[in-house]
């Protein structure tokens, strides 16, 4: 169901995020909701053995930042994030707040990653977006044309754990483009951004909260 295309002219990415900031049924109550969605093909994911097809649990989380998140069932904790699709999961983190600032800037984004199956989502940490600073951060927001393609880049059409990540070595997000996986363990890079918190488990998407903002080639 996601043929996410790039929008022009501040349509919505129906078709910003990570390209890393909630879709489908009672389960979408977004602000955007009323906004169209472009239909979107999926990729359903490669299965490997035991349940090695990209999901994952609370116990399978690894990183530095992972201890910042809420504990147990706290609104933003892993066990209240894994029932929730992706979208609506990330406005209850407190790590992601500016990444929900921009998936709410583009109209529609959050009910189409939430009405997704099987992503994979590089989730920028609230200090990557303060890296761009305020001003840009606001001219992105004022422009949906030009902050969807960099949210889709965050956004890959299937579902990956660290080990798939390693083994694929490169992906195709849905802004086009590659993004590198280097390293290995706790040590994995996306593009050379730092993995801050991964295998975070949602209900149709496995997040990764990076370091940075990542920018496809134009």
């Amino acid at each position: 169901m996601l043929n996410l295309k790039l929008i022009s002219g501040g349509a919505a990415l129906a078709a910003a995020a990570l390209t890393l900031t909630a879709c489908g049924g009672a389960d979408q109550p977004s602000a955007n909701s009323s906004a169209a969605s472009a239909p979107v093909t999926t990729t359903t994911a490669a299965s490997a053995p035991a349940a090695d097809n990209g999901v994952t649990t609370a116990a399978d989380t690894f990183g530095p930042n992972c201890k910042d998140l809420p504990q147990g069932d706290t609104p933003g904790g892993l066990n209240a994030m894994g029932p929730q699709p992706v979208a609506t999961a990330a406005s209850t983190n407190p790590l992601l707040t500016k990444l929900v600032a921009a998936v709410g800037a583009v109209p529609g984004l959050a009910d189409t990653l939430n009405t997704t199956d099987n992503l994979t989502v590089f989730a920028p940490a609230d200090p990557a977006f303060a890296a761009l600073g305020d001003a840009k951060f606001k001219e992105l927001a004022g422009n949906p044309s030009a902050l969807a393609p960099i949210l889709q880049y965050h956004v890959v059409p299937k579902r990956y754990d660290a080990d798939g990540l390693a083994s694929a070595g490169t992906l195709k997000p849905l802004a086009g483009g590659d993004l590198k996986i280097e390293g290995s363990g706790d040590n994995l890079t996306v593009n050379g951004a730092k993995i801050l918190c991964g295998n975070i488990p949602t209900k149709n998407a496995t997040v990764f909260v990076i370091d940075k903002v990542m920018t496809p080639a134009m």
